[in-house]
């Protein structure tokens, strides 16, 4: 072939060739070239850039790397247009089959009826989020809260399959794309990749998922690209001009436009189908080169996902099947009680270090005291360890009981996090050779009575604890809550230890003259977290609340309270009744918001906050609906919509829904087959619309 005269010619030409082997290689796994003389290719266009650096495009294979990041700066924050939520993680058949009934009734469909799914391994890597504009690829993003993650576009460019630049295909590139998959390594990569660090004199890295989530987070994209890291879609959830009727066509697009997927994907009819793909995955799970914790199925239909929706954490029309924990057996060293943010007290088990999956193994939650009981447990004992859902360790069963006189030794081995300033065991730690856990009887953080609920224990110290006064302040400071990144754990232990901080609301009171004095506290440390919380002191009504730390109440009941009152202070006044008629909100949460804003304590911490300058940002409730500001029950089935669906216009309509009737009821409407809320409505003089009183209603907006 006659090579173009043109620099710029012959620059645009081999640009071309190199990202067609990279496709061939990488994504269709049919090399038609050496590695020579692609390495040939590449030097080439990098020696004419050089030569010529206004010839060096954006999506130019050598812009891979980019420059490393200043010394000490952190990655900018992104907020994701569509949230990266959660996928409901199941664990035996019979869930996996309920979750199938669910989506039947949801959508109105009969049981028998077997839906298509679209299967594929459940990768243990890490998200991330790619956006291409005019087919380019214009930013890359981590997965951080779901809602707002972290701009890494460098480093992901730095990942050899991942598209600078999309292929036109059967189908013309969309003005914007964004997908969205897993980064991860290669089982024997990483082997041969851990062998060239042992050699370099590197430390050995402990599993591919951390190796990957470190490269990711490194600040030299140059370092980023030494490690094998390839990507694999797994959805795409924003696609301009396109329409697609299922998942598997969408693939076939992507795949088109040049974007990797994992090529283990199926299309199988109902959850049947999805066990047996799951029965087959989990027998393959050593042959396949990755490291994969379970299986991923997904309605093949797009119309019907939209209809299913999703719920404030995960979506409702995929669900992860994980597969069987692998176990491993060690020796229990100690059991130590914690006090949480709301003062209840979890046994915590310290095991001699073990190996499960690639993690290290230390620690782990023993839940309460009756299931150490249950467990029959004791210190010294040999004990069977697995990590449930192939993530969190768990002890399970007692593999042999400690006998005799303690090993030599035994005391002096004791985990040095065990021990408090003067080397002596904390108070609250059982650690003697055979010795039995009893949950005891006062708090071992600061001596207050245990209270008793239930299978629980519990610190009713809630503001002088301190455990509870850092745990409180943590979650008044998370990402759910105020989102101060610069405060940390150990900071605010320190403040708490410097008599800086009594209660969560000091941190908007605190000097920072008093903070420069503290041990590793810097100016420059000082000034940026002052810088934060003079930005925080504005925060939305549901983060607002999600930082108080109430009982029970997390970021979604957080969010239905904010939808459905419209200040604190109508919060503050609801009753229980009120509170336990909001769908969502059952007797028990409903009880533990009223007896919180009737605290002595709380209502201190809120002056206090406000005090600090906190103010809250209110959204405004939906106006101008047909249900605003009013109150609706359903009962019976309905036969143009599912309960689901009604629920879903009553709330776009500036309305609420509520799971009992009561005189603050608005409207009942009746389906078929109604209950005894109809009766009840009748008793209390509620208006009762029949379905197509409800259709008519909602059409004459």
């Amino acid at each position: 072939m006659t090579r173009p005269k043109s620099p710029a010619r012959r620059a645009g030409v081999l640009r071309e060739t190199i990202l067609h082997h990279d496709r061939l290689y990488y994504i269709a796994g049919r090399p038609e070239i050496s590695d020579a003389e692609y390495d040939a290719l590449f030097r080439e266009l990098r020696e004419l850039e050089a030569a010529q650096p206004e010839l060096a495009t954006a999506d130019s294979p050598t812009q891979r790397v980019g420059a490393p990041l200043p010394e000490g700066q952190g990655f900018p924050k992104v907020r994701h247009e569509v949230p990266m939520l959660s996928i409901e993680s199941l664990f035996d058949e019979t869930e996996a089959r309920e979750f199938g009934e669910r989506i039947n009734r949801f959508l109105g469909l009969d049981e028998d009826v077997a839906l298509e799914w679209e299967v594929e391994p459940k990768f243990d890597g890490v998200s991330a989020a790619l956006l291409y504009e005019h087919g380019r690829l214009v930013r890359g993003a981590t997965r951080g809260s779901g809602g707002v993650g972290e701009d890494i576009t460098a480093n992901l460019k730095t990942v050899r399959n991942i598209p600078l630049a999309l292929e036109a295909g059967a189908r013309p590139v969309p003005e914007l794309l964004e997908v969205r998959g897993e980064v991860l390594i290669e089982r024997e990569r990483f082997r041969r990749f851990n062998e060239m660090r042992a050699k370099a004199g590197e430390p050995i890295l402990a599993n591919p998922r951390n190796a990957t989530a470190g490269a990711l987070r490194r600040n030299d994209p140059a370092e980023v690209a030494r490690y094998p890291l390839e990507f694999h879609v797994y959805a795409a959830p924003r696609i301009s001009g396109e329409a697609f009727a299922t998942q598997v066509e969408l693939y076939e697009a992507l795949r088109g436009w040049g974007i990797p997927d994992s090529g283990y994907g199926e299309l199988v009819v109902g959850v049947e189908g999805c066990l047996a793909f799951h029965a087959e995955m989990e027998r393959r799970r050593a042959s396949i080169p990755f490291d994969i914790d379970g299986v991923v199925a997904k309605l093949n239909r797009l119309d019907l996902r939209t209809r299913l929706g999703a719920t404030a954490r995960a979506t409702r029309w995929q669900f992860a099947q994980k597969f069987a924990a692998q176990e491993a057996t060690t020796t229990l060293r100690a059991i130590e009680i914690q006090v949480g943010t709301n003062g209840r007290l979890t046994p915590r088990a310290h095991v001699e270090p073990v190996a499960v999956m690639g993690v290290t193994v230390r620690h782990t939650t023993l839940h309460n005291a009756h299931h150490v009981e249950t467990l029959g447990l004791q210190v010294g004992d040999r004990v069977f360890l697995r990590r449930a859902g192939d993530v969190i360790p768990q002890i399970f069963a007692v593999a042999k009981k400690a006998r005799g006189k303690a090993p030599a030794g035994w005391d002096e081995g004791m985990p040095e996090s065990l021990r408090n300033e003067d080397g002596e065991i904390r108070p609250g730690v059982f650690w003697r050779w055979r010795e039995a856990f009893a949950m005891p009887e006062c708090c071992p953080a600061c001596g207050a009575a245990v209270v008793e609920e239930g299978r629980y224990f519990r610190c009713p110290n809630s503001y002088g604890c301190r455990p509870q006064i850092v745990g409180r302040t943590l979650q008044l400071a998370g990402r759910s809550a105020f989102e101060i990144d610069h405060l940390g754990e150990k900071m605010i232990e320190q403040l708490v230890d410097a008599g800086l901080l009594a209660t969560p609301a000091d941190l908007f009171h605190l000097d920072p003259e008093a903070l420069v004095g503290l041990e590793r506290w810097g100016q420059k440390t000082v000034q940026n977290l002052m810088e934060e919380l003079e930005q925080r002191r504005h925060v939305p009504f549901a983060r607002f609340l999600v930082g108080l730390a109430m009982p029970d109440v997390g970021s979604a009941t957080a969010r239905l309270l904010a939808r459905h009152y419209d200040s604190l202070a109508s919060l503050a006044a609801a009753s229980r009744e009120e509170l336990e008629h909001l769908d969502g909100i059952g007797p028990e949460v409903g009880a533990r918001i009223v007896e919180w804003f009737a605290g002595t304590e709380s209502r201190a911490l809120l002056d206090r906050l406000f005090a600090g300058g906190v103010e809250i940002e209110h959204r405004e409730l939906a106006t101008g609906g047909v249900f605003r500001g009013q109150t609706v029950v359903f009962t019976g089935t309905l036969a143009g919509m599912t309960r689901a669906e009604a629920k879903q216009v009553v709330e776009d309509q500036g309305g609420r829904v509520a799971s009992s009737v009561s005189s603050k009821t608005d409207y009942l409407v009746q389906g078929g087959k109604p209950g005894s809320k109809a009766k009840k409505a009748r008793e209390v003089g509620v208006e009762v619309l029949l379905e197509e009183d409800f259709e008519k209603k909602i059409g004459a907006q």
